[in-house]
């Protein structure tokens, strides 16, 4: 049954089986001006060291594939049906087994505790609170098995080499901490050509400098309390769940080694992991009908129309773009995606167009950034208010309703 959410006010909801949600602060009047998602990246840029900053923002090349992320959802208007019933609308998901509170969780993100402090730990928690699920990134500095204890709505997602005796051990050790959920990203061979990191003065390993220490230095309330306080209370981070064991820390130079011969993946390791993998498999980084056929062919459970957020291929198609036809091709799997998701209305169009679920990165690291658990639930719930709210208007009372026939083309 789906969760009811009534009128346009946020209620305490049941969580997932086997969640332990802690009990919701007191409203943070710190969060009283961020009406949006988009309000967390003007404070964080204003927060974070310009490189960070650029990671976190930039995508690839000429940043093209990014910005038609965000464009695609002006491809469509609403065509809102009006005299409907709302007052008991729900917008509970039912994904993979679990209920959710909303059709949307937070999207992988590597290095996210230099950005934010704990970074990975807050997305966990913070998720497990909301019931969402949040999916912890390969390339994240805290240990996979304290993350899955403190949020167990979470899921890995791998970065894998074409390596049998790597990615096995990776399998045994994820299953062991308890995941449910494994995600293979699979749109990065090689490394992509992010020149705005060059430019802003990032990169990992992390390379000392002049410049790299005076972006620190301007930037007190991120050096002292995320840098400075991580380094004390942690030590230097390690990348500590690309392989079964122990990675480098972010000031190695044998990153790149770590990272091993991805450009040697192949469908033949998707069939390794599925026979391995007893629980729910993704893929990451469909964006053609040809490979959500294989995947589904190759006994997955369901994949996510992404672009990597527009930082691998510049220029690639915009997930949402893609989604209409990906979802004919594969009947009988879930569908995810994620890009460009910034609004309530961004998530009802996907899944208008037949995602089950949406993700969204970004705007959750920014808001863990700037205010850390507490700034990530209140994103959450600002977007949730949103798809509730957007649902009376368009009409609809569940999620069963949003269909294509909601939307009209408003550009070609």
């Amino acid at each position: 049954m789906s969760t009811t959410i009534q009128a346009d006010t946020p209620q305490a909801t049941p969580a997932a089986p086997n969640v332990a949600v802690r009990k919701p602060p007191a409203a943070d009047r710190r969060f009283a001006r961020y009406l949006a998602l988009d309000d967390f990246e003007a404070a964080a840029r204003r927060h974070l060291p310009r490189m960070l900053y650029g990671f976190i923002s930039g995508g690839a090349e000429t940043n093209a594939a990014r910005q038609a992320n965000l464009d695609s959802y002006q491809d469509y208007a609403f065509v809102p049906r009006i005299l409907a019933d709302v007052s008991r609308r729900s917008h509970g998901k039912m994904l993979f087994g679990r209920e959710y509170t909303a059709p949307f969780g937070i999207a992988p993100m590597g290095a996210s505790a230099i950005c934010a402090y704990r970074g990975d730990l807050v997305f966990a928690q913070a998720a497990a609170a909301a019931n969402v699920p949040m999916i912890l990134s390969a390339a994240s500095l805290i240990r996979l098995e304290e993350i899955r204890a403190a949020g167990p709505t979470a899921w890995y997602q791998a970065y894998l080499p074409g390596d049998a005796a790597r990615i096995e051990p990776l399998v045994d050790r994820v299953a062991a901490a308890g995941y449910e959920v494994f995600v293979l990203t699979v749109d990065v061979p090689v490394s992509a050509n992010r020149e705005n990191n060059v430019r802003s003065g990032f990169s990992i390993p992390i390379k000392p400098s002049a410049k790299l220490a005076w972006d620190v230095v301007t930037h007190p309330r991120w050096s002292v309390g995320t840098f400075a306080r991580t380094i004390v209370q942690h030590g230097m981070p390690h990348f500590e769940n690309m392989d079964a064991t122990r990675g480098p820390p972010v000031i190695s130079r044998n990153l790149e080694r770590a990272l091993g011969n991805r450009d040697q993946m192949s469908w033949e390791h998707v069939k390794l992991i599925r026979r391995r993998w007893k629980g729910r498999f993704v893929i990451k980084g469909v964006l053609s009908v040809a490979d959500a056929r294989a995947a589904k062919d190759h006994g997955v459970d369901g994949i996510m129309v992404s672009n990597h957020g527009g930082r691998q291929l510049d220029g690639a198609v915009a997930p949402l773009r893609a989604l209409p036809h990906i979802v004919e091709a594969a009947r009988g799997m879930t569908v995810m995606l994620d890009g460009g998701i910034r609004r309530g209305t961004d998530v009802l169009k996907a899944l208008a167009l037949g995602a089950d679920f949406v993700f969204a990165g970004r705007p959750f690291l920014y808001a863990a950034a700037v205010g850390g658990e507490a700034g990530v639930r209140h994103a959450v719930e600002l977007l949730s208010t949103e798809v509730g709210r957007d649902m009376a208007l368009l009409g609809v009372s569940d999620l069963s309703e949003v269909r294509p026939e909601l939307l009209t083309r408003a550009r070609a």
